[in-house]
């Protein structure tokens, strides 16, 4: 089966729950609205996004022999992708969280590491993963065996078979700066948040940190700002601040992998750039109008409606 696009990565189970105002002393309990399941992680959020809006999509991480492994591949299947290359991990649980959603948007998480920790991509699976003209890595920081050298060749081998190679971490930290810097003459789309790029390059105005990643090889850079928007720049001159769309917020866990989805199914329809960038910043609103991850994406068309109907913050 050809796929258009692979996604290479972290893969996560989060359970959320919404409004909470504390947690109950001792053995109490408080009710609260809404309590979801998702497929999450810097891959796993961005293969159910992007699957949604139409791509064919392969699923390339861990997950453990457990309850949480078996609905999450089966949630994954239900959404049409493909999980024949997910590994089973025997003896480690699946990768998973739990976030309390607060009424004002913070999200403590208490995340168990999992079968994360134990996911590499052996050379042996290169064939299968490269059959997409699009790979995506995600959750570099959270990748203890795949970060570092394996990363390094897997995207450089990516490149030496002419992919478009997609990026996004998690836990940025000087010692993540280490593992992603080499890869950045490896990656086409440089997109993390914008609190990551500051905390890697040790910067602070948007332009200064894409000039510092352009610098060090990366040859696009799109940064999300939450409700300043989007930030573009690339090794062409190119720089465009796109002003973010006003919706009502519930729930801001996964707009980051939303927008790498929508920037995906945009590079997919040879969408030009400004036009990527607003329907990359309509799906990031579309689930950040919901719980979770996956909320509010419904299709590719569905998506294009709402970027070209939306209104911008003022």
């Amino acid at each position: 089966m050809a796929h258009d696009i692979t996604v290479v990565g972290l893969y996560i189970l989060d359970i959320l729950g919404r409004p909470v105002l504390r947690i109950p002393d001792k053995g109490g309990v408080d009710f609260i609205e809404e309590i979801r399941l998702t497929v999450a992680g810097t891959a796993g959020g961005t293969v159910v996004d992007v699957a949604k809006l139409g791509l064919k999509s392969l699923a390339v991480g861990a997950v453990g022999d457990d309850e949480k492994a078996d609905w999450m591949l089966m949630t994954m299947q239900k959404h049409g992708i493909d999980t024949a290359a997910m590994q089973r991990i025997a003896g480690v649980p699946t990768s998973s969280t739990i976030l309390n959603i607060r009424p004002n948007g913070d999200r403590p998480a208490l995340h168990v590491r999992g079968a994360s920790d134990h996911f590499d991509v052996p050379e042996g699976m290169y064939s299968r993963i490269f059959d997409a003209p699009i790979l995506h890595l995600g959750g570099t920081g959270l990748l203890k065996k795949l970060d570092g050298a394996p990363s390094l060749k897997l995207l450089r081998d990516a490149k030496a078979r002419g992919k478009t190679v997609t990026f996004d971490l998690i836990a940025a930290n000087a010692e993540t700066a280490r593992d992603v810097m080499p890869l950045l003459p490896h990656i086409d789309y440089f997109m993390p948040s914008i609190e990551e790029a500051r905390e890697l390059s040790g910067l602070h105005v948007p332009e200064d940190c894409a000039r510092y990643f352009l610098d060090h090889g990366a040859s696009a850079c799109a940064f999300t700002m939450g409700g300043d928007g989007a930030y573009y720049a690339s090794d062409d001159g190119t720089r465009i601040l796109s002003p973010a769309f006003d919706v009502q917020v519930a729930d801001t866990t996964g707009c980051g992998d939303a927008f790498d989805a929508g920037m995906i199914a945009a590079i997919h329809h040879r969408m030009d750039i400004e036009t990527s960038l607003r329907f990359a910043q309509a799906a990031a609103g579309l689930v950040a109008t919901g719980l979770g991850s996956d909320a509010g994406i419904r299709s590719f068309e569905h998506t294009l409606h709402c970027m070209k109907t939306w209104k911008v913050k003022s």
